[in-house]
């Protein structure tokens, strides 16, 4: 049941898959824009049913479904199957949420801190040793916040959600013991339940809004949600969780460009400061990585 454990390098194919998740999380506000009319649970609950079919298929085409009905049976699986469902569906409605109304920069933000955010992850949970400039790259990340919540009265909480919510994802995601595609069907096997029990509820009170063009754009959400998070999950397997780190970087950049440049969202006093602190924050702690990853010798074919 469980997956052989791989070494803990880099590969081509790990870093092509993250690249291209990466990339597509980046033009996702673009279509979220679409469905900002909906309530943001109904987004996310239809998200999870239209993966299930895209994410099905593509275990039928390649034979992998008795490793998902194996999953089912495990308990040990099942119970960590449950943990990253909760966790992804929470950093989704956060996420949907955001672009709606009007927060998208929070939500690059909140992607920002996230590599930061999985270092003191490591430290605290797994006792990993932090080097000088990895606490002063958190430190900056940490002052960032708080000139934000100094300016507004109050925490960026999109920002702070999504953070938390897609960093444990990660670190848990890391740990569970079946394939990626198999997890994340798994994933949203556990959601199907909840989502289609809300689904239906909106249905018999006449609130769904699941007619019209709204059907079509709700049914692509399987598409846009499962097909990038399914190439994630397999570049994660093949990659380091530094290495991981430092592409995440690409999704919040377009994010961010996508908010001030086609949203037309306000750049404010406080983002002025705050961002610049946490992209120095990312260059302090990207480059020791960026030394180790030229130092690393390259894996025996």
């Amino acid at each position: 049941m469980s997956q052989p454990i791989r070494e803990n390098t880099d590969t081509p194919q790990g870093l092509a898959f993250a690249v291209t998740a990466y990339v597509l999380w980046g033009f996702l506000p673009l279509y979220m824009k679409l469905v900002a009319h909906i309530p943001a649970a109904e987004v996310v609950a239809h998200r999870v049913l239209w993966s299930v079919p895209v994410a099905g298929l593509l275990l039928v085409v390649l034979k992998r479904t008795k490793d998902l009905r194996l999953a089912l049976q495990n308990p040990k699986t099942l119970a960590m199957g449950c943990v990253t469902a909760a966790l992804i569906s929470v950093n989704w409605g956060i996420y949907v949420w955001s672009i709606a109304s009007g927060h998208a920069l929070d939500a690059a933000l909140g992607y920002y801190i996230n590599p930061l955010f999985s270092i003191a992850l490591g430290a605290i949970l797994l006792r990993e040793r932090l080097m000088p400039s990895q606490f002063a790259a958190i430190a900056l990340a940490a002052a960032a916040v708080l000139v934000l919540t100094l300016e507004a009265g109050r925490l960026p909480w999109a920002a702070v959600g999504l953070t938390l919510s897609w960093g444990f994802y990660a670190f848990f995601k890391k740990m569970l013991p079946v394939g990626p595609n198999q997890g994340f069907m798994l994933e949203v096997l556990i959601l199907t339940p909840p989502a289609l029990g809300y689904s239906l509820y909106l249905a018999a009170n006449g609130a769904a809004n699941f007619a019209g063009f709204d059907m079509a754009l709700l049914m692509g959400c399987g598409v846009v949600t499962a097909v990038p998070l399914i190439i994630y999950a397999n570049g994660a397997k093949l990659l380091r969780l530094s290495t991981i780190g430092i592409l995440q970087y690409i999704a919040p950049t377009m994010i961010f460009l996508v908010a001030v440049f086609v949203f037309g969202e306000e750049f404010g006093r406080a983002r002025m400061i705050a961002f610049p602190m946490i992209w120095l924050a990312l260059v302090v702690y990207s480059i020791p990585l960026i030394r180790q990853m030229r130092t690393q010798p390259k894996p025996a074919p």
